[in-house]
């Protein structure tokens, strides 16, 4: 399994359905495609500096750290496009753990 961060963008329709409960559905997902979330960081709602159409114009952002297996990514990847809950995604690899150092 992979590690990888995920940059979730939840449509503002996520606002009627609540934000925890929306990213608990975005982590399900996850979960169900054999991941393993690590961390969950919610940010803001944030305007768009560029508005592709009135009817969207911000959204919630959410990180989350997670590890899966890399052919995955993939599906996920078409299951988030697909969704009316999630505007847009992008996941990138996770940075490596510092290795510890040596006690002398």
């Amino acid at each position: 399994m992979r590690k990888y961060e995920g940059l979730f963008i939840l449509n503002s329709a996520a606002q009627e359905m609540g934000i925890p409960e929306a990213i608990e559905k975005v982590s399900a997902e996850i979960v169900a495609e054999g991941g393993r979330i690590d961390n969950v960081q919610k940010m803001d709602k944030r305007n768009f500096a560029r508005v592709a159409n009135k009817k969207n114009q911000s959204g919630f952002y959410v990180n989350i750290t997670f590890e899966v297996p890399a052919e995955a990514i993939a599906k996920l990847n078409a299951k988030y496009n697909l969704s009316d809950l999630v505007f847009r995604v992008i996941f990138t690899s996770a940075p490596a753990e510092p290795a510890a150092a040596p006690t002398a």
